[in-house]
């Protein structure tokens, strides 16, 4: 079958980039291994902060504003704590002149409001359950083979595929990746006291903290800790784990009660040398990832869709959209946010992993500093507006 663009998964990022190529004129080829997502109840234990300029990407394809509005949570403060007494930094929308300074959304439920979507876009054709066996790029288009045959022609292919991506690799885009030795803990606890739309971290010896806030009195727990102190919080009883998760939260939330079970998941640096190549493009965890202790992988994944949706809407007519020149085009539009991303996250990581009372002492002030900096905080909170 013949295409203009084929886009080999179908997740957030790939679901979203389809949607914003709706009334683009190109027809398009969705591959994805898995079904249809169901979102999961009552809670789901993986949980996204959404910055507000993508927020308003979603509404503009449509996803958004088909949330249920009562599962999502508006993000109004943040407090960050340092690793000693009284290091500490705030933000806060009203201060900044801005609504929220985030979205807090279950992913399985705007991957949800993504397909249904995608199931009324009349110039997206769905290939799912269905995994791709062989890729062949020639000079006018890229040919996919599907593990059951089909055959798939199109003349841009991207790859949405996450980080072990399946199209990276046959593409010849080599990557680069280091883990950092730990993982990310995450569950959902019912709160004794209400988190007033306030995220909370705290930088630890054991790692990251996050507290996101939910809907009512829940939050969701994020801890980027070492792959060992990670298994031992798997292994607790759920009221040990809620009296230990409460008390390295300093009991800002009071007592907690779980309501979804701890998951974990490998946390890595990776970087794709170059994010295109004739016929091929990556967008999202495909092309990069980042440590998650500032939320902002799936941010980075949603603005390499908007941006290569941006350069093929604006080609000239019956310009070749898997054209060399427009994606090097998309990849330059990219380059500076995802090198400022991948610099700010993992020297962050590395900064609060490192031992020592001069290191500790310089990380700690740097906190308190900025937080005395108006200007300068009022910076970062436009970068992470996006």
């Amino acid at each position: 079958m013949d295409f203009d663009v084929a886009i080999v998964g179908a997740g957030l990022v790939g679901a979203s980039f389809a949607r914003a190529l709706d009334g683009a004129g190109l027809r398009i080829a969705l591959v994805e291994p898995g079904a249809v997502p169901q979102p999961a109840e009552p809670w789901d234990s993986r949980i996204y902060a959404i910055s507000p300029g993508n927020a308003a990407f979603l509404s503009t394809v449509g996803a958004w504003q088909s949330l249920d509005a009562s599962r999502v949570q508006a993000v109004r403060r943040m407090e960050i704590f340092g690793d000693a007494p009284g290091a500490q930094m705030s933000f806060s929308a009203y201060e900044t002149g801005v609504a929220e300074l985030a979205f807090i959304v279950e992913s399985g439920r705007l991957q949800r409001a993504l397909w249904d979507g995608l199931t009324a876009q009349h110039d997206v054709t769905l290939f799912s359950p269905a995994r791709c066996a062989a890729l062949a790029v020639e000079e006018r288009e890229a040919t996919l083979e599907l593990e059951d045959g089909e055959r798939i022609a199109a003349k841009l292919v991207i790859g949405a595929d996450g980080a072990s991506s399946w199209l990276r690799k046959h593409a010849g885009l080599t990557a680069t990746a280091a883990g950092y030795g730990e993982r990310g803990v995450v569950a959902n606890f019912s709160c004794e006291r209400s988190h007033h739309g306030a995220a909370y971290q705290w930088f630890r010896s054991d790692g990251v903290l996050a507290y996101l806030p939910l809907p009512g009195a829940r939050m969701s727990m994020v801890w980027s800790t070492p792959d060992e102190h990670a298994h031992e919080l798997l292994d607790l009883r759920p009221d040990a784990l809620c009296e230990r998760v409460a008390e390295a939260g300093r009991g800002v939330l009071g007592d907690l009660e779980i309501l979804t079970p701890p998951v974990a998941f490998p946390l890595q640096l990776l970087v794709a040398e170059r994010i295109v190549a004739p016929r091929i493009a990556l967008i999202g965890d495909a092309a990069h990832v980042v440590h998650p202790l500032a939320g902002q992988g799936v941010n980075l994944g949603f603005g390499d869709g908007r941006s290569l949706a941006d350069v093929l809407r604006a080609r000239e007519p019956f310009r070749d959209c898997g054209e060399i020149a427009l994606l090097r085009r998309y990849a330059r539009s990219r380059a500076e946010a995802i090198l400022a991303m991948r610099r700010v996250t993992d020297g962050l990581q590395q900064l609060f992993s490192a031992r020592g009372r001069l290191i500790s002492g310089i990380r700690n002030a740097g906190l308190n500093l900025t937080d005395r900096m108006p200007v300068l905080k009022n910076l970062l909170v436009r970068q992470a507006l996006g």
